[in-house]
């Protein structure tokens, strides 16, 4: 017949199913995606990336296609217990704002969308 090849384990040293990437969850998502959305409607964000890893997940907004990302927001589970697992990067990759939830860390990016539409 054929030869069976077994699945890859990705069981972690206890015994517990260990994700091979991380990923982010639909709300977690969306709510990402309204705020991109909105963004994008005060012509402000023109593109997006999204990165998934074995030990982090990415989302990066552009101004402009060609450029590094204005904002990057990350979720590292690993930090879950000590600083949160979000975190918002600017530019030049320092972090902004660290945090448990994922409201609070977006909130800069909210007041700033606040100030564009105001003008």
């Amino acid at each position: 017949m054929g030869t069976v090849t077994p699945f890859p384990n990705s069981r972690g040293p206890s015994g517990q199913h260990k994700p091979s990437q991380v990923g982010f969850e639909r709300t977690e998502l969306n709510r990402i995606l309204d705020l991109y959305g909105r963004m994008v409607a005060a012509g402000h964000w023109r593109d997006y990336a999204m990165n998934f890893e074995k030990d982090f997940a990415s989302f990066s907004a552009f101004r402009r296609t060609a450029e590094r990302p204005e904002y990057r927001i990350e979720k590292r589970p690993a930090l879950r217990n000590r600083q949160g697992m979000w975190a918002l990067l600017n530019e030049a990759g320092m972090i902004l704002k660290r945090g448990h939830e994922l409201a609070p860390v977006l909130a800069p990016v909210e007041r700033r969308l606040l100030k564009i539409v105001g003008d």
